[in-house]
C-alpha cells in the first residue's frame, strides 16, 4: 500500500516513515520544512514540499490512486503556545485536516490515519482516561485536535472513509543521534539542554494538586509510537469506519520525577529552577491503553529512562563540546 504522510519529515513524522518503509510501505512524504528536515529522509522517498494548507499541492501529492491512504501527522502541537496563538492552532490543525480531507475525497483515497492529543481530554485529575472519557480540552490545541477528529468523522460517514485516530500522551526519545528532537518544546529535550549549556532546567509551577505539587504526564517513546502507527495503519486499511487509541505507557511520571532520571542520566548536580505555572498546563493526564492492546496488540516496550537516555545520546553526540 502507498500511503500519503503529512508531516513526515517532522520529529514523529521521521520515526514514522521509517517504520512504515521498514515493514515494506510505500511513502510520500508531504512537508513545509517549517521544523522539519528532507536531509533526514531516507534515501528514494519523495518529499512534496509544501503546506497542508495548500490543498492542490495535497491533491496533486495524492494523484489519482497515487496514494491510497494518509497519515495526516502536519500540524501544530504546543499548548502553551496555543493559548497565545489561537487562530494559528485552528487554521493548521483544524483547517489544515479540512483542506487534507477535501483533497483525499477528490482523489478517491480511503484510508486516514490521524494524529490527535490527550490534550483533547483536558484536566483529567480523576485518574487515567480511556478513550470514553470526556473530553473538554483546556487550550486550543487540544480543541483544535478534537475538532479534527469530529471533522473526520463527519467526513468519513459522508464519503465513505476508512480512519483510526491515535491520542498521543507525552512524545520522547529518539531512534537514533540524527532523530532526536533538538529544538522541541517538551519537557525532556528542554530539561536536557538546559543541562548540556550548564543552566538549570525550569520546572513550570509546583502548586498542582498531585503527589508532589508538578504536573503528572504519561511518556512514550517515539519508536513506540511508530510501531503504534504501523499496526493502526493497518487496521485502519482493514476499512476501520472509525476508532479512536490512546498511545502511552499507562503510567504517570511528574515532572520532578523526570528531573530525577535527568539528574540520573546526565550526572549534573544542577538543581531545578521552579517558576510559576504555564497557562493551559493540565495538572495530570494519564493512559488507559487497554483498548488498544486489546485491539491491535500494541503496548510500549521502552520506559522514561530509555527516552531519556537517547535523548541525551542524541544531544550529546551533535555537540561540539562533548
Amino acid at each position: 500500500m502507498r500511503w500519503l504522510v503529512t508531516g513526515g519529515a517532522g520529529y514523529i513524522g521521521q520515526h514514522v516513515v521509517r517504520a512504515m518503509i521498514g515493514s515494506g510501505h510505500e511513502v510520500v512524504v508531504l512537508d513545509d520544512l517549517s521544523s522539519g528536515r528532507a536531509d533526514l529522509l531516507p534515501v528514494g522517498v519523495e518529499l512534496v514540499t509544501a503546506s497542508v494548507l495548500d490543498e492542490p499541492a495535497v491533491a496533486a501529492a495524492l494523484g489519482t490512486g497515487r496514494a491510497t491512504g494518509v497519515i495526516h501527522l502536519a500540524g501544530l502541537k504546543a499548548a502553551d503556545e496555543s493559548v497565545d496563538k489561537p487562530l494559528e492552532y485552528y487554521q493548521v490543525n483544524t483547517a489544515g485536516t479540512v483542506s487534507l480531507l477535501r483533497a483525499m475525497v477528490a482523489s478517491g483515497a480511503k484510508t486516514l490515519l490521524f494524529s490527535s492529543s490527550a490534550a483533547v481530554y483536558g484536566d483529567a485529575s480523576t485518574g487515567t482516561v480511556t478513550e470514553a472519557s470526556p473530553t473538554e480540552p483546556i487550550n486550543p490545541y487540544g480543541r483544535s485536535k478534537l475538532m479534527g477528529e469530529q471533522v473526520i468523522a463527519d467526513a468519513a460517514r459522508a464519503h465513505g472513509l476508512s480512519w483510526v485516530a491515535l491520542r498521543y500522551f507525552n512524545v520522547a526519545g529518539a531512534g537514533g543521534s540524527d532523530l532526536v528532537e533538538r529544538a522541541g518544546r517538551n519537557l525532556i529535550p528542554r530539561a536536557l539542554r538546559a543541562v548540556q549549556s550548564g543552566a538549570s532546567p525550569v520546572v513550570y509551577g509546583q502548586d498542582y494538586p498531585t503527589l508532589d505539587g508538578t504536573c503528572v504526564r504519561d511518556y512514550v517513546h517515539v519508536e513506540d509510537l511508530a510501531d503504534a502507527h504501523l499496526v493502526a495503519a493497518e487496521h485502519a486499511a482493514g476499512g476501520e469506519r472509525g476508532q479512536v487509541f490512546n498511545v502511552g505507557c499507562g503510567r504517570g511520571a511528574s515532572v520532578l520525577e523526570v528531573m530525577e532520571c535527568v539528574r540520573r542520566v546526565t550526572g549534573s548536580d544542577l538543581l531545578p529552577q521552579i517558576v510559576g505555572r504555564r497557562a493551559g498546563d493540565p495538572a495530570l493526564v494519564v493512559a488507559d491503553v487497554t483498548e488498544i492492546k486489546r485491539t491491535l496488540g500494541w503496548s510500549s516496550r521502552r520506559d522514561l529512562n530509555d527516552m531519556v537516555t537517547s535523548t541525551w545520546e542524541g544531544l550529546s553526540a551533535s555537540s561540539p563540546t562533548r
